[in-house]
């Protein structure tokens, strides 16, 4: 029986930092060879002390490429608990397309995963699949201007982590927020204060 190809989709803080999920990856990441897929910064992550992370947002949400590494194993149920492992996240919130097994919050992804590995010759892929969190945390829905309104609100190492974050993020991850930092006085000037 042939081994499966399972691929793991990035667009965030997996390019520069796989962490724990390092020993179970084949090879380096493959950039921009991952499918289009709708993505803001609209996650406030405790991870990332209270940052606005990027994540899957079927509203805010606009195409951007991702990027892909192998994974080293060749079972679905591996490769997910690995990626959930590195995200700390529940395994409810890792998307997965193998065959017969496929889940994801967004259908449409799912059918774009499953559409992209049929052309790309994977067996397989994994994705983080944290949902947009602003409202829940803010009370009112993202905007653009909610976003950088919100990341006012962070100081010291908090402001130190969002701004890494976002800098740090894939150049192929063009968002509307971060198109609009990129022309932020205040926020270009937070990597000059260093």
């Amino acid at each position: 029986m042939a081994v499966s190809r399972i691929a793991i989709i990035g667009w965030g803080s997996l390019i520069w930092d796989l962490e724990i999920l390092a020993p179970h990856v084949v090879g380096g990441w493959q950039m921009q060879a991952g499918p289009r897929l709708p993505m803001e910064f609209s996650r406030i992550s405790p991870k990332r002390k209270m940052g606005l992370a990027v994540c899957l947002d079927p509203v805010a949400g606009v195409a951007c490429k991702t990027h892909i590494i192998r994974s080293a194993r060749s079972d679905i149920g591996a490769a997910i608990e690995d990626l959930r492992s590195r995200e700390r996240a529940p395994i409810a919130r890792i998307g997965a397309f193998h065959q017969d097994f496929q889940h994801g919050r967004m259908p449409d992804v799912v059918e774009i995963m499953r559409a992209w590995c049929a052309a790309n010759g994977w067996d397989g892929a994994v994705w983080t699949d944290l949902e947009p969190n602003f409202k829940a945390h803010t009370g009112h829905g993202f905007s653009v201007e909610a976003g950088i309104e919100y990341l006012k609100t962070l100081s010291g190492e908090n402001l130190a982590e969002a701004h890494a974050y976002i800098e740090n993020a894939p150049a192929q991850t063009t968002t509307p927020l971060r198109k609009r930092l990129a022309r932020d006085e205040w926020w270009q000037g937070l990597g000059q204060s260093g």
